[in-house]
C-alpha cells in the first residue's frame, strides 16, 4: 500500500479508472471550484466504483431557541462565511446542496445522501448524541484558536477582538444552556458500469 499526497483542487496523478472507492470529508471552505473536484474523482473513479462527500456546515443552529443569533455560537458560521468569500471559496456547501449537484453533474449515478446532527457541547437527552456532543466540544476546544484564528485575521479582527470571541465561545459551549449543532451530509454515488 502506498501514499499519496496531493493537492485535490489540481489535476489528480491517479490514473483514469483506477479507483475502486474514493472518499472525501471536511473540505468546506478550501474548494474554489466544487464542480472541477468532483469531475477528477469521476474521472479516477472505476466503472462501478463509488465516490462519498462528507461535508459540514458552519452555522451552529439550535431546535429550541438557546442558541441567538448574537451569541458567539451564533455568529460562528458567519465568520467563517464572510472570510471564506474574501478567500473565493465556500462554507455554504451543505446549506446550497452542493455535493449532489456536482455529483450529478460529473456523471455519477445512484446518488443518495444522509444528513445527519452533530451537537455540540453534552446537552442532548439521548446518550448517543451526549457523547457525540462531547467528543464535538472536545475537538473544538482543543484548539479552539486554530478554527477561529485564520478567518478572524482574515476578516482583519484586532487580536483584542479574537481573544474576547473565543472566551465568549468557551463561556456559552461549557454552560450547557446552548443546545447547538451542525448539520452534517454524506452524499455517495457510483460510477456507472
Amino acid at each position: 500500500m502506498s501514499n499519496e499526497i496531493e493537492d485535490c483542487t489540481r489535476e489528480w496523478t491517479f490514473a483514469s479508472n483506477s479507483v475502486d472507492y474514493i472518499h472525501m470529508r471536511w473540505l468546506v471552505g478550501s474548494v474554489p471550484d466544487w464542480s472541477a473536484l468532483f469531475d477528477q474523482a469521476y474521472r479516477c473513479c472505476r466503472p462501478g466504483g463509488w465516490f462519498e462527500s462528507l461535508e459540514t456546515s458552519p452555522v451552529i443552529e439550535c431546535d429550541d431557541h438557546t442558541v441567538k443569533e448574537d451569541s458567539a455560537m451564533g455568529q460562528w458560521g458567519k465568520i467563517f462565511i464572510e472570510g471564506a468569500k474574501k478567500l473565493g471559496t465556500s462554507f455554504t456547501v451543505v446549506q446550497d446542496d452542493v455535493q449532489k449537484r456536482a455529483m450529478e453533474e460529473a456523471g455519477f449515478a445512484d446518488i443518495q445522501e444522509f444528513d445527519f446532527k452533530t451537537p455540540l457541547g453534552g446537552w442532548p437527552k439521548d446518550e448517543s448524541l451526549r457523547e457525540l456532543g462531547r467528543y464535538a466540544q472536545l475537538t473544538i476546544e482543543s484548539d479552539i484558536e486554530g478554527y477561529v484564528l485564520f478567518m478572524a485575521n482574515t476578516l482583519e479582527w484586532s487580536k483584542d477582538e479574537i481573544q474576547v470571541y473565543i472566551a465568549h465561545l468557551r463561556r456559552e459551549i461549557r454552560s450547557g444552556k446552548h443546545h447547538g449543532y451542525w448539520r452534517q451530509k454524506a452524499v455517495w454515488g457510483r460510477k456507472p458500469a
